[in-house]
């Protein structure tokens, strides 16, 4: 496995909750934090690293209601409609796909909220919002797995 790889598979754990966590990462690896943090940067910086967020555990926040949406967004809307989605604190994933036969729905928005209700007030919002009527709510039921990728 080669330096980037390691850098990225630790990353993929729990980062330690303490003021210099990259230091004690790096340290497991046998790297200085410099080194560390220098790799972090060139992965950035050729685009294979987007950026490092923290993860959540939203029902535990308090967040137990969630639903994919799916929206039939006329083609020469979909970027400005993904945009006005996506720019919302409540959606946490927003994607554009092909529609299929029988399937008309090509943009996705999985929205998060304490209760139906908010989830409603989100959908309301976009609609009014970007004026996109014809959708469907998919809620979730029950979560069968919810893990991070793991790439190495």
């Amino acid at each position: 496995m080669t330096r980037k790889q390691a850098i990225v598979r630790a990353l993929q754990g729990d980062i330690p909750l303490e003021p210099a966590p990259f230091k004690k990462l790096a340290a497991g690896l046998g790297l200085t934090e410099e080194k560390f943090l220098g790799t972090l940067g060139e992965l950035k910086s050729r685009g294979v690293l987007r950026c490092l967020r923290a993860i959540v555990r939203h029902k535990r926040a308090g967040y137990s209601a969630n639903a994919m949406v799916a929206w039939k967004v006329p083609g020469n809307r979909a970027s400005s409609f993904g945009k006005a989605a996506a720019a919302l604190p409540a959606i946490s994933h927003c994607y554009e796909r092909l529609t299929r036969p029988g399937w008309p729905y090509n943009l996705y928005t999985m929205v998060h909220g304490r209760s139906r209700a908010d989830i409603s007030k989100v959908v309301a919002g976009l609609v009014e919002k970007t004026g996109v009527k014809e959708y469907l709510v998919l809620e979730s039921l029950r979560e069968f797995k919810k893990t991070s990728m793991v790439y190495f």
